[in-house]
């Protein structure tokens, strides 16, 4: 058999772009390049996707369904990077470290690759539901900032040009009418009730957020902790390649910085507090685990390639 066959729809933005990066200099795929001047033929990039047996669609979320529309083939398996599908039914949630996904994302044909904001408080929230912890009922805060890579080629334009507003200087809130488009993944996949009210910001650095869960004590079920709640995440997540859980004590400084795992395709959970609130904070790099990294690990397990190939962990 010959080497899988991969396409991106979508190269030039910043997520496929980072896809490009991580598969450009792998031997154990078949990457195919459209012609830059027929990349927005619709023919021929059916044509491309047709062929493939993978297809990265790193677009927006309208162009992303009428991309789906062109797949006739039946052999070939999606990758979704936008927003579109991540509660469609048919589509399997692409965060293999939560109970059940990875086996759904050996076998899927469509999976939705999920949102870094997403990335981070899934990471935190879902255990909890899941063991029992926190109510599927409970009304939850998440806070989050990230580098404005996210923000897309715009953003990205904005704060990189040298005569730029003075305001960019500092982080800025943003989504302010508390209705950002991670809201229906975090709540459907972390098994909540509702949506948390989500606060987040734009900072001036390119790649790496911080997503932080404030929690009273009294809001969870048993006899919780600091020390519990951090066991709990061990638990869940041992011997992960890509989540590591840090110990008590972590950070050392007692700062937790955002822009730590730029470059990375790794996620660290940091369990803080005192006897009455725990604060769960997670961080990981907006366009690694938050985006591009976590497309190439649903690939590889699409694939049967170990997990973590290509990845900069």
């Amino acid at each position: 058999m010959g080497k899988p066959i991969v396409y991106i729809d979508g190269r030039e933005g910043t997520t496929g772009l980072q896809i490009y990066d991580r598969l450009a200099e792998r031997e154990d795929i078949e990457l195919l390049l459209i012609d830059g001047e027929k990349r927005k033929d619709p023919a021929e990039r059916a044509r491309l996707m047709n062929q493939a047996e993978i297809v990265f669609l790193c677009l927006p979320d309208d162009a992303a369904v009428e991309a789906v529309e062109l797949v006739t083939n039946p052999g070939t398996r999606i990758i979704d990077c936008s927003t579109a599908h991540r509660v469609s039914p048919g589509w399997v949630y692409g965060f293999p470290e939560l109970t059940g996904q990875r086996e759904r994302i050996v076998s899927a044909g469509r999976v939705a690759n999920p949102g870094c904001y997403a990335t981070g408080f899934l990471s935190l929230a879902r255990p909890l539901v899941e063991r029992g912890v926190l109510p599927a009922g409970a009304r939850v805060t998440c806070h989050a900032l990230s580098g404005y890579t996210g923000a897309g080629k715009k953003a990205i334009a904005q704060y990189e040009d040298p005569g730029r507003e003075a305001e960019l200087d500092g982080p800025r809130h943003y989504a302010v009418s508390l209705g950002h488009k991670h809201l229906p993944e975090m709540a459907a996949v972390a098994g909540l009730d509702s949506p948390p009210l989500f606060t987040p910001m734009i900072c001036d650095y390119p790649q790496g957020m911080v997503v932080t869960v404030p929690l009273w004590l009294d809001q969870l079920n048993g006899a919780q902790s600091v020390d519990t709640l951090r066991e709990l995440y061990g638990s869940y997540y041992g011997g992960s390649p890509v989540v590591e859980v840090r110990p008590a004590g972590a950070p050392a400084c007692g700062f937790i910085g955002s822009n730590n795992l730029a470059g990375r395709d790794t996620l660290q959970i940091f369990v803080n507090g005192s006897d009455q609130a725990v604060m769960l904070s997670a961080r990981l790099d907006n366009l690694g685990k938050g985006a591009s990294g976590a497309a190439v690990q649903n690939m590889n397990l699409m694939l049967g390639f170990a997990e973590t190939a290509g990845l900069n962990l």
